[in-house]
């Protein structure tokens, strides 16, 4: 079998704060004079219930972890630290997600932060050699009014190459707020050339899907594993060539599914959906890119050559150029070329 740290690929699916390695979430929890769950600090995957209970406990979690970053050297070393992360995992892209309204308060307002990322984001791809890009996520805890602001903000720093914002999402609970409210700031996201790439479609089912495909037009959705659900929904995704950005490790922690042999990665694949694999909130799932992977080989019985599609999958999924994915295409034929190790 073939190193899948070695395995070209890109990481489409991973939030700011949770891609926080535990030992720098306790030195600045240390730095803040905050004291953080321990359940943060132990580097064990969270085992949720289902339903409200679950996510509430995940949510106060992220919100503690969250607490912790105050300065504009934690967001600066959160981001270079995602990028040295990926690079290790044989990650060539990376599409970091941030609501920098939650930094906002202690580096003077939001504009700022999200500059911060971005800085820190080129600064991290001549670094590390992986290809650092920024979403800007809104939250639907929110009004949707801010969601707005965001999309306006985004819109001004829009591109396609590292150190720029690449698309705009939302995020946080699927069951609170309208999907349809939120349109607006994704009409002005999408007239900015950026990339629609809402959540949907893990927490609730194949009729959420719905409401998201209606209202938001994704061009990948965040999670979308319960379209699986519904054969007509999937084969609609699969025509409308909508990514599906897939966090099994997540959806097992969150109580979607009880077991890994249960998420229907294989499904999905086999029905002609685009798969991009993710790690989602390493600090709360206990897992990075590379174990997605090692999970789809191990329980869910993928070849070499079909960890190589999947890889493929995202870097087409991606948003970055047509010649830095051309390039990233070939090194994956490298990688399944190669004679794997004994």
């Amino acid at each position: 079998m073939r190193d899948l740290a070695l395995l070209p690929k890109a990481h489409l699916h991973l939030h700011f704060t949770g891609s926080l390695r535990t030992s720098t979430l306790a030195e600045l929890a240390d730095a803040a004079g905050v004291r953080v769950p321990a359940a943060l600090l132990d580097g064990d995957p969270l085992d949720l219930p289902p339903g409200d209970r679950g996510w509430f406990r995940f949510q106060r979690l992220y919100d503690a972890a969250r607490a912790c970053v105050r300065s504009e050297a934690a967001m600066r070393r959160i981001v270079h630290e995602a990028a040295q992360d990926d690079a290790a995992e044989g990650s060539h892209r990376l599409e970091i997600q941030v609501d920098p309204t939650s930094y906002a308060p202690f580096v003077g307002g939001v504009t700022p932060a999200l500059e911060i990322v971005l800085d820190a984001a080129r600064e991290a791809t001549g670094a590390t050699g992986v290809e650092v890009a920024v979403i800007v996520a809104s939250s639907r805890m929110r009004h949707p009014l801010e969601a707005r602001t965001l999309a306006r903000l985004a819109a001004r720093h829009a591109g396609h190459g590292p150190g720029e914002v690449v698309g705009f999402g939302l995020s946080n609970d699927e069951r609170r707020g309208d999907t349809a409210d939120f349109a607006p700031a994704f009409a002005i996201a999408r007239a900015a050339g950026l990339a629609s790439v809402p959540h949907g479609g893990e927490l609730l089912g194949a009729r959420h899907v719905e409401e998201v495909l209606e209202h938001l037009r994704p061009d990948r959705l965040g999670h979308g594993v319960r379209a699986a659900e519904d054969p007509y929904l999937l084969g609609r995704l699969v025509d409308d060539g909508v990514a599906l950005e897939l966090c099994p490790a997540s959806n097992v922690s969150l109580g979607v599914f009880a077991d890994p042999s249960l998420v229907p990665l294989r499904a999905l694949v086999d029905a002609g959906a685009t798969v991009a694999l993710g790690a989602d909130d390493p600090l709360l799932f206990g897992s990075r890119l590379v174990a997605q992977y090692e999970a789809a080989r191990a329980v869910h019985g993928f070849s070499d050559p079909e960890l190589a599609d999947l890889a493929r999958a995202s870097i087409r999924a991606c948003l970055a150029s047509p010649a830095s994915r051309r390039r990233m295409l070939a090194a994956v034929d490298e990688w399944l070329a190669a004679v794997p190790a004994p």
